[in-house]
C-alpha cells in the first residue's frame, strides 16, 4: 500500500513535470510580477484547499527559505466573523467574493484553490477579482471545472484523485514562494 501511493505520487508529479511546467513559470511570473509592482496575493479555497491558502499566504507574510521582507499574502479562509457573517446574511457562495471586493485592487492577484475547479464559492470570487482589475490563478483539477473559463491562467492538475491533486497545488505554491524568494532579498 505505501509503495503503491508514492509510485502514484511519482507519476503525478512526472505528470506535472510533463505537461505544466510552462505554466508553472508562467504563475511565477504572474505572483512575482505582483509582489514587485507593491501589490498583493489573495489566497481562497475550502478544507484542504484552504490550508493550503493559508499555508502559502504564511509564506509571503512570514518566510519561505531565505530571510527577505515581509510580503503581502492574504488567506480569506482564516476570519471566521467575517466568514460566518456573509455566509449568514448573503450564502456561502459569497463568502470569498465579498471580501476580495472588500480588499483587492486592480493589479492585485487572486490565487483560487479548487480540487474540482467548480466551487462556486472560488468561481464568484474570481468573476469578482476580474471586475476589480486583478490577475486571476487557479489551481484545480480533474478537467479544470468551471474555472477554465474564469482564470487568466487554470493549472490544472492531471488527476482525478483529490489527494494527488492537493499534493501537486503545495508543490506548485512551494515553487511560486521559492520564485519570490529568488526576486527579493
Amino acid at each position: 500500500m505505501v509503495l503503491d501511493e508514492l509510485k502514484d505520487h511519482q507519476n503525478t508529479i512526472q505528470l506535472v513535470i510533463d505537461q505544466l511546467t510552462g505554466d508553472i513559470e508562467t504563475a511565477c511570473e504572474m505572483m512575482t510580477t505582483t509582489l514587485k509592482s507593491g501589490n498583493k496575493v489573495l489566497f481562497a479555497g475550502n478544507g484542504g484547499s484552504a490550508a493550503d491558502a493559508q499555508h502559502l499566504a504564511a509564506e509571503l507574510t512570514g518566510r519561505f527559505v531565505k530571510e527577505r521582507q515581509a510580503l503581502p499574502g492574504i488567506a480569506l479562509t482564516v476570519d471566521t466573523s467575517a466568514l460566518t457573517a456573509i455566509a449568514n446574511d448573503y450564502h456561502y457562495d459569497r463568502v470569498f467574493s465579498r471580501q476580495v471586493e472588500a480588499f483587492a485592487r486592480p493589479g492585485d492577484l487572486f490565487i483560487g484553490i479548487s480540487t474540482s475547479g467548480n466551487s462556486q464559492g472560488i468561481l464568484n470570487a474570481f468573476e469578482t477579482a476580474t471586475k476589480l482589475g486583478c490577475k486571476t490563478l487557479g489551481l484545480s483539477g480533474r478537467d479544470g471545472g468551471k474555472m477554465n473559463g474564469l482564470c487568466n491562467l487554470n493549472i490544472v492538475i492531471p488527476s482525478n484523485a483529490t489527494a494527488r491533486i492537493q499534493e501537486m497545488h503545495i508543490l506548485i505554491g512551494h515553487i511560486m514562494c521559492q520564485a519570490v524568494d529568488d526576486l527579493f532579498d
